[in-house]
């Protein structure tokens, strides 16, 4: 009984250690040589995205790169100033392939298409909402399980559906662009030719013109 009493213990405490260790992941670490707009990084608890960044070289003292992070979990922002070099855990971050389907709300929400499983984030949170069209296929990202950003891709063809049209003498005038509405109510400035109906090319992360669509 004793014998038998003792392996069930030992067999508790493996599986105790099997389990413990299925828990831990290792952390990858980076430094600001990675840095990169859009890059997630784990800091103070928390997951942030980084929006900007420079590298600041001084003529006297230590090199330095001042960022602008936005926290994915509460949508606030910081400005953070960080020693050339000093390493950051890369946040551990996963992709699901979704489709957005509708407004709830406050909340846009994503389905995966093989599991009809939804998701919802509030448009606040979403870097570049204001591009992301019906039915359009995305990467949602999750941390912890929790969905926290949307994936927009840079370049995207939308069509223009507001635009004034472009009157004689503008240009001479000094005038070279005009606002006009996109079919995702995105606004943005486009040369004076563009007119309603015609598709283009969008900088999505400047919400610049690029040319028309071919």
């Amino acid at each position: 009984m004793l014998a038998l009493c003792a392996l069930a213990e030992a067999y508790v405490l493996t599986a105790r250690g099997h389990a413990s260790h299925s828990r831990l992941h290792p952390v990858r670490m980076g430094t600001t040589a990675d840095f990169k707009t859009g890059l997630t990084i784990e800091f103070d608890n928390s997951v942030w995205k980084v929006q900007e960044f420079l590298h600041v070289k001084p003529g006297k003292g230590s090199a330095f790169v001042r960022s602008k992070l936005k926290n994915l979990e509460t949508g606030n922002t910081l400005e953070k100033t960080w020693k050339a070099g000093e390493s950051f855990a890369d946040a551990q971050v996963d992709k699901e392939e979704m489709q957005y389907s509708y407004m709830d709300g406050e909340d846009m929400v994503f389905m995966n298409m093989e599991t009809y499983e939804e998701e919802r984030i509030p448009k606040g949170d979403i870097d570049k909402a204001e591009f992301i069209k019906e039915e359009m296929q995305l990467t949602v990202l999750k941390w912890q399980g929790k969905p926290i950003d949307v994936q927009v891709p840079k370049s995207m063809t939308l069509k223009v559906v507001e635009a004034a049209p472009g009157a004689a003498g503008n240009t001479a005038q000094g005038r070279t662009e005009k606002p006009a509405v996109l079919e995702t109510g995105a606004e943005i400035m486009v040369p004076m030719f563009i007119k309603e109906g015609e598709e283009i090319k969008v900088d999505t992360d400047d919400r610049k013109y690029l040319g028309r669509a071919t």
